[in-house]
């Protein structure tokens, strides 16, 4: 994958990524905060002010979280972001840390529409 195409592919899932909690706030089934910059997205937890930060790396050409339950890298493998560690799969993760965050709020964070 080339640096452009790894840009291309990031962006897109940073704004998957935004338009899903987006989604879960318009839905009213979860009070979260997402603002972009750049390649970082901030989402925060507004009732207990506890943050998720997702961005790109295209030096690894690796998508990056830090949360509460630590910092996890992921990297294209087959069309879907996995974790370098354990293989979980980006969104399945973004399920998992938010119920974690949100004090186990029952969402499922997708990049589906």
């Amino acid at each position: 994958m080339t640096e452009s195409e790894f840009l291309d592919l990031a962006d897109a899932t940073l704004s998957a990524i935004e338009a899903a909690y987006d989604r879960l706030f318009e839905q009213d089934m979860l009070d979260v905060e997402c603002s972009r910059s750049g390649n970082v997205l901030e989402i925060e937890f507004v009732h207990n002010g506890s943050k998720v930060i997702v961005n790109s790396q295209a030096a690894m050409k690796e998508i990056w979280v830090a949360a509460r339950t630590g910092g996890f890298h992921y990297r294209q493998v087959d069309g879907k972001w996995r974790d370098t560690r354990d293989n979980t799969e980006l969104f399945e993760a973004l399920t998992a840390i938010t119920a974690h965050q949100s004090g186990g709020a029952p969402v499922v964070i997708s990049e589906q529409a």
